[in-house]
């Protein structure tokens, strides 16, 4: 599927899209929520791979999602970014070990870079979400649904580079374990945008 032309995403677009899309403050008490809300999420997270992670890291945007695909779509996406730069973060971290080998730093440095490429291809992907009110609807749907694959992709490449080399199992048990959060809320974001229309 060919990707539009669209160029890196302005943060101006972005910081827009996200300003509209949570212009009111989250509510942290569930018990203030309406019941329709949260059966809103409950109901469309049904339709993901990973439905009670999907339950439980979007309530608490239920009062700002209501009953709008659009708002929940971009919920989604705003936890696959934090989740995936939380990562990031912690791979990171690993890199600055001293006792780090020689392939575990080449493994550590492209999961490094797989991440960071993750991350502006979600930016990308709620960049086509902030286009779908206009005349090419079905097209930057497709260009959002492409971005999404694509970060799920990087994230499996950070994984699939420590295949073949010595690495140590603490290294590799740590970053398995944030990729693989990582993955399941791309996943589910991916899965909400594919039920979108």
């Amino acid at each position: 599927m060919e990707v539009s032309s669209l160029t890196k995403p302005s943060l101006l677009t972005i910081l827009t899209f996200l300003v509209l899309i949570f212009s009111h403050p989250l509510t942290t008490s569930s018990s203030k929520i309406p019941k329709t809300h949260t059966n809103f999420i409950k109901k469309s997270c049904n339709t993901t791979t990973y439905p009670s992670l999907c339950v439980k890291s979007l309530t608490r945007y239920a009062a700002t999602v209501r009953s709008n695909s659009l708002k929940l779509c971009s919920a989604a996406l705003t936890v696959a970014i934090q989740s995936t730069r939380s990562c990031y973060a912690t791979v990171s971290t690993l890199a600055n070990w001293k006792d780090i080998s020689r392939p575990e730093a080449l493994a550590v440095k492209d999961c490094i870079g797989d991440l960071k490429d993750a991350v502006y291809q979600l930016k990308q992907t709620v960049s086509a979400m902030g286009h779908l009110g206009e005349a090419d609807r079905e097209f930057q749907w497709a260009n959002a649904k492409t971005y999404a694959s694509a970060a799920i992709t990087d994230a499996e490449t950070c994984v699939d580079g420590f295949l073949g080399r010595e690495v140590n199992r603490n290294v590799k048990t740590k970053i398995r374990g944030c990729v693989s959060d990582v993955e399941k809320h791309m996943s589910n974001a991916l899965s909400l945008i594919n039920h979108l229309y």
